[in-house]
């Protein structure tokens, strides 16, 4: 869990972990409030996405991030991982849960989003 939660935490280094995600530039500290100016690869229906750190809470093991601009049709969008130790057949493991909330773009379906 320690290894999963010191990856996920790096809200400096999203692409360790989304391989969709090929660089980061951050403007701030890694302190709620920083943003992060990320770069989307290619083939997906953005290029650059603008999101703020909301929460972090390491003993928790929460992240909440928010996008705030982009060049994407993401409105409202907010998402909350939390990283849980967990018991796979019977050995230790790790359960990350990524919850998000966005609206839904015109045009698209809740299933499509």
């Amino acid at each position: 869990i320690d290894i999963v939660w010191s990856l996920v935490r790096r809200f400096d280094e999203p692409q360790k972990y989304k391989p969709f995600i090929s660089e980061c530039t951050l403007r701030g500290d890694l302190k709620v409030g920083t943003l992060r100016e990320v770069n989307v690869k290619t083939g997906l229906p953005a290029t650059t996405s603008t999101e703020r750190l909301e929460l972090l809470d390491d003993e928790q093991r929460v992240l909440g991030v928010k996008i705030v601009g982009g060049d994407h049709r993401l409105r409202n969008y907010s998402s909350v991982i939390t990283v849980h130790p967990e018991t796979i057949d019977g050995r230790p493991g790790t359960l990350l849960v990524e919850t998000f909330t966005v609206d839904v773009p015109e045009g698209n379906t809740i299933e499509e989003t």
